[in-house]
């Protein structure tokens, strides 16, 4: 639980790159670090993007390539002008001493940025993922130490992002672990059928309230009024017409895409030849 700062939105493609690093570490590594890339706000850090910086870490020293860190962030510049370092990353569950070190370099970087840790070794069972802020103490003109308070943290996706996902949702508790994307006409079944889940719901809240077994919640009301506002009015013979010509219209993307594929194969073996 955060005392005060800035909630911290990560995406899944950045736990993903620290974990992808993490299993890619050199031999001897006892954890990786990295730039967080991503954007800030008034009240909130959204993480985004990031890559790792090779380090050296011993139990005296700690050594890190700033000049690959910056030519790497120079690098996604060139891509995504809008992404900037918002702090840098560590598997592990514990902030060490060698951390505040890193620290200082990324605040001449970024003002007042953020430490993410991630516990790749599961000592308390399950990943957990933390943000810090560092804030300095003690007795002015005196030793001055620094102290990591900890942050709210919150997981935000794209759209495509959750396609992703979903996908490693279903391979979770599969015996086979391989798992392939399903195809465009699958995921429109199972979006149907989640949305006549969801309508099936609805339906079972309003009747119990209708009939007493359940007390009326104004805000529910609203939203459901909300959504029935937002329902187009359309005959049923007009919505069969528009979703035919759509599917047909799809339909004949699909075929010219393949045929273009084919096409550019064909192209390349006749040259090769």
């Amino acid at each position: 639980m955060s005392v005060y700062g800035p909630v911290v939105k990560i995406h899944p493609v950045v736990l993903a790159s620290i974990g992808d690093s993490y299993e890619r570490r050199n031999e001897g590594a006892s954890r990786v670090i990295g730039t967080l890339l991503g954007t800030i706000d008034k009240h909130s850090v959204e993480v985004t993007n990031c890559f790792s910086v090779p380090h050296n870490e011993s139990e005296d020293e700690v050594a890190v390539d700033m000049e690959f860190a910056k030519n790497m962030y120079d690098l996604h510049k060139r891509v995504s002008p809008s992404e900037v370092i918002v702090g840098w990353y560590a598997t592990g569950f514990e902030i060490t001493e060698h951390s505040v070190l890193i620290h200082e370099y990324y605040s001449r970087e970024a003002t007042n940025p953020i430490h993410l840790t991630m516990d790749t070794a599961l000592q308390s069972g399950k990943m957990n993922i933390r943000a810090y802020v560092s804030a300095q103490m003690g007795v002015p003109g005196k030793t001055v130490g620094v102290m990591f308070t900890p942050l709210s943290v919150k997981y935000k996706y794209y759209d495509t992002e959750r396609i992703g996902v979903d996908l490693l949702q279903r391979t979770r508790d599969a015996p086979n672990t391989t798992n392939g994307l399903t195809s465009d006409l699958c995921q429109v079944g199972g979006a149907a059928g989640r949305v006549q889940d969801m309508l099936a719901t609805v339906l079972t809240y309003i009747e119990d309230v209708l009939s007493g077994k359940q007390t009326a919640d104004n805000s529910v009301g609203r939203y459901l009024m909300d959504l029935v506002n937002k329902v187009p009015k359309i005959t049923a013979e007009d919505f069969e017409t528009m979703l035919n010509s759509n599917i047909n219209d799809l339909l004949m993307v699909t075929y010219l895409s393949n045929l273009t594929q084919a096409q550019i194969a064909l192209n390349e073996k006749i040259v090769v030849l």
